[in-house]
């Protein structure tokens, strides 16, 4: 399929260059097709972890990375590397094909780089109410209650929030950086650290759920659907370290 026929195949591809320009119907549309993506791609994210663990993967990366602290150096400039792959190919005009490679190519590569956290945290517990329960599925639970609770406000609100772009990026470099320096000189970042980069995940999950509105197509819902997956992945990630730190206080 050539450029030409893939954007012709989309009913509302003469409505404007962006979601906000096209008719209601086109942006309804948008946004069920974005968020039935999203839930597609968490589904299959739970399902890789899952066959992974059963794999035995989890002991074989924390043995891999527990060889030297500097793998995950690599670890991570491969998945920034990956994640730039994935979101040029969701982003593809030509070919949905190639747009759904791009979304499962990176809902792999976090289920892989999940896959050490994972490995410790799933014989972790916390208590709730008296009880004790596994910390891995208690912070995707809170994991999704925050992002709901998000999108709402964010469509609630309808408020722009794509001026927080700017400073979004120049804080995830300096996060980036910080991370870096404490795998280099192997010191912890702690749970502040944690609960900062909550905020800032949630940020991201505000900003996203504007983006998309704002500058992308209508045809480009598997893209906007890995965006919003990359900072929802973001939010769990750190929610689990929380439940991991509290845990190990116990």
């Amino acid at each position: 399929m050539n450029q030409a026929d893939f954007r012709a195949s989309s009913p509302y591809a003469t409505f404007g260059s962006t979601v906000i320009e096209a008719p209601e119907e086109a942006r309804r549309t948008f946004i069920r097709k974005t968020y039935t993506h999203l839930a597609a791609a968490i589904y299959a994210f739970v399902m890789l972890e899952w066959l992974f663990v059963q794999l035995g993967w989890d002991t074989a990366a924390l043995r891999m990375l527990g060889e030297s602290r500097y793998m995950w150096l690599l670890v991570l400039g491969g998945f920034m590397a990956i994640g730039w792959v994935a979101d040029s190919w969701a982003r593809s005009a030509t070919s949905i094909g190639k747009q759904y490679a791009g979304l499962f190519l990176y809902v792999a590569a976090e289920a892989l780089i999940f896959l050490p956290m994972i490995g410790i945290a799933k014989s972790m517990t916390t208590d709730v109410g008296g009880n004790s329960i596994p910390i891995v599925p208690a912070a995707g639970l809170t994991t999704i209650v925050m992002v709901a609770g998000l999108t709402a406000y964010a469509y609630l609100s309808k408020q722009d929030f794509s001026f927080l772009g700017g400073f979004l990026s120049m804080v995830a470099w300096g996060a980036f950086a910080l991370i870096g320096v404490s795998i280099l000189f192997g010191f912890n970042l702690g749970v502040w650290f944690s609960a900062a980069m909550v905020i800032f995940a949630c940020g991201y999950i505000l900003y996203y759920t504007s983006n998309i509105m704002q500058h992308y197509r209508t045809d480009q819902y598997v893209a906007a659907a890995l965006a919003l997956f990359a900072s929802v992945a973001l939010l769990f990630w750190y929610v689990l370290r929380i439940f991991m730190a509290f845990s190990n206080r116990d």
